[in-house]
């Protein structure tokens, strides 16, 4: 698989992104059918004082996201007003880290391989001030035609078994079944429905997933496409521990988003989504996203659409 650095000029730092132009976008529009529109995201929730985000699926050992107001019946209210009970005003706060802990999607200076990002530039430029080349700051909006390979639905489970390798052939076969072949400028949502396994066994969750090998990446990369998502934790399958599978030149994310500047949106929620395309019988629909313009972001919280 060749790399992607040097195919938008030197200072490129949007990757696989800059593939989505005004005529890819008019084309993946067609994608819309019945004008209904399903989110992707799981929820953020959770409270300084309560357990909610418990019940979301996240990896052990991160930050869960922090939700709170200061003052329970709403912060920062109007002064005299409130006291009058004429009106209120409510203000919360939001702390999160999103890797392993909501939806979102990869920035490309989230991985690198020796002293260089994606396309070349230094590794050194990501610090605690931020990631000054490659942040997803820089990435921009994505509106794309999206294509749901649902893995598990094709092998006919709810979910995969966790050490199940989503591979090239695996890939190819569910296109196959789903009459859809993944075009440049896509995004490719690949279900293994693992988040189910959270509900009843959150520490099974936390351990080995299952996932796409280094031979599926390839393959999704091959066809041009400009995102991945999952709803696992990694897009790529999790060995036993929860580590990365595979070799350095077989892991998932230096295969995406280091070599060929192809994001990956991660603990996506594809339930919904999965019935309609069932129900519907089209993989394909238009998938709508734009992450935070966090400077130097390493990652941005998520809400994608797909619009059937």
């Amino acid at each position: 698989m060749s790399d992607n650095w040097g195919r938008w000029g030197a200072d490129d730092e949007r990757g696989a992104a800059n593939l989505l132009t005004p005529d890819v976008v008019l084309a993946a529009v067609s994608s819309v059918r019945q004008g209904r529109v399903l989110p992707l995201a799981q929820p953020i929730s959770g409270s300084t004082s309560g357990p909610g985000a418990g019940r979301v699926p996240h990896l052990a050992g991160r930050p869960l996201p922090q939700h709170f107001m200061s003052v329970d019946g709403g912060d920062y209210a109007a002064g005299a007003r409130r006291l009058q009970g004429e009106i209120g005003l409510s203000d919360d706060a939001l702390v999160l880290s999103p890797h392993g802990t909501t939806t979102h999607i990869d920035a490309l200076a989230h991985m690198w391989r020796g002293d260089a990002l994606y396309n070349g530039h230094p590794a050194d430029r990501v610090r605690s001030y931020g990631a000054t080349r490659c942040g997803i700051d820089k990435l921009g909006p994505l509106v794309a035609r999206g294509v749901l390979l649902d893995v598990a639905a094709h092998r006919g489970i709810p979910h995969l078994p966790a050490d199940t390798l989503v591979d090239a052939a695996l890939l190819a076969e569910v296109a196959g079944a789903a009459e859809v072949e993944p075009r440049a400028g896509d995004v490719v949502l690949v279900r293994t429905g693992w988040p189910q396994v959270f509900r009843g066994e959150p520490a099974r969750y936390q351990d080995a997933q299952p996932g796409l090998d280094g031979s599926g990446a390839r393959w999704l990369v091959e066809r041009d496409v400009v995102a991945i998502g999952s709803d696992n934790a990694a897009v790529g399958a999790l060995d036993p521990g929860c580590t990365f599978h595979g070799t350095l030149d077989e892991d998932v994310h230096l295969l995406t988003l280091w070599r060929a500047g192809v994001t990956l949106i991660e603990m996506m929620g594809l339930e919904e989504l999965s019935a309609a395309v069932a129900e519907g019988g089209r993989a394909d629909f238009l998938f709508v996203a734009a992450p935070l313009p966090i400077e130097g972001g390493t990652a941005s919280p998520l809400t994608p659409l797909a619009v059937l």
